[in-house]
């Protein structure tokens, strides 16, 4: 079960939609000299954008992989997601 549900996919879909606008958004001002503080501003809000669309997915894959992964039994299946969640965090940390 390594399948987004639809609800949680729509939504991320939606966020990286608006990141994406964003983003762009900061391209437009980098190309028209924009003060420096406000696109670092606007750096640092795509950033908290990420971030959150990060931790949606998370949520998803606890809720929803790790907990098919428990409720089978299937040892090293558990074992395989609690890894990669480890080096989901370990990687974050850095």
């Amino acid at each position: 079960m390594n399948i987004m549900r639809e609800a949680v996919k729509a939504s991320t879909l939606r966020r990286l939609g608006r990141i994406e606008g964003q983003v762009r958004g900061l391209a437009r001002m980098v190309a028209s000299d924009r003060y420096c503080i406000d696109i670092v501003t606007q750096i640092a809000a795509v950033r908290a954008a990420l971030r959150r669309v990060e931790q949606e997915i998370l949520r998803d894959h606890v809720a929803h992989c790790v907990e098919h992964a428990i409720a089978s039994g299937d040892q090293a299946d558990q074992r395989r997601k609690v890894a990669e969640l480890m080096d989901v965090f370990g990687r974050a940390g850095r």
